[in-house]
């Protein structure tokens, strides 16, 4: 099988300690995290994890299964480019005196669609978002004015299919708890079992 890079897309709880086991699950498997970003999701209480990594498919859904067996992961997907909307954010430190003096470089952000996030007499600090090529693209072009300094954060992504996770979840919050006793089959070791 081919690797490839996949987004995966993690909705938790918010728990300590969460993201160190979920790191752990790609140590022990050699699998390198290229891009990872956390936030809040649109459902209140659950977490998103947008994980890149580029690795083989059937790698990829045991991974993803075994990211799900931990309890506070909720569900695990993963993606190609073509099935998720994605984009990375970028900070350009300028110097002040280039954006001046050298009309290419202004015309260049306005072609990355870069707006200024400050001003100050010796540099310029701009913000613009895109696919890491055209981030890559606009950084090469930079560098040779005086970049100063550069920092991208990691992708966030929007799977394209219409429904997502938020409907899922609602559907299982408005399940009525199942009237089935479902017994403990350790309840009767409690010391056995919680000893150490």
């Amino acid at each position: 099988m081919e690797r490839k890079e996949y987004t995966i897309t993690l909705y938790t709880e918010n728990s300590i300690g969460l993201i160190g086991r979920i790191s752990g699950i790609f140590s022990r498997r050699k699998i390198n995290i290229e891009s990872l970003n956390t936030s809040p999701s649109e459902a209140e209480g659950i977490h998103r994890f947008t994980i890149v990594i580029t690795e083989t498919e059937d790698v990829l859904s045991k991974l993803c299964r075994q990211l799900e067996k931990q309890v506070d992961v909720l569900k695990a997907y993963f993606n190609t480019d073509d099935e998720i909307v994605w984009q990375e954010q970028a900070l350009y430190k300028v110097p002040t005196s280039v954006v001046a003096e050298k009309v290419y470089v202004e015309r260049l952000l306005r072609q990355y669609g870069a707006s200024t996030v400050v001003i100050r007499e010796d540099y310029i600090v701009f913000e613009t978002a895109g696919h890491r090529e055209e981030i890559d693209r606009l950084t090469d072009e930079l560098n040779k004015y005086g970049l100063i300094e550069f920092v991208r954060g990691a992708r966030i992504a929007i799977i394209k299919k219409s429904e997502g996770f938020h409907k899922k979840l609602l559907e299982f919050d408005n399940r009525e708890p199942s009237r089935a006793i479902v017994e403990n089959e350790y309840l009767d070791q409690r010391d056995d079992v919680f000893t150490m």
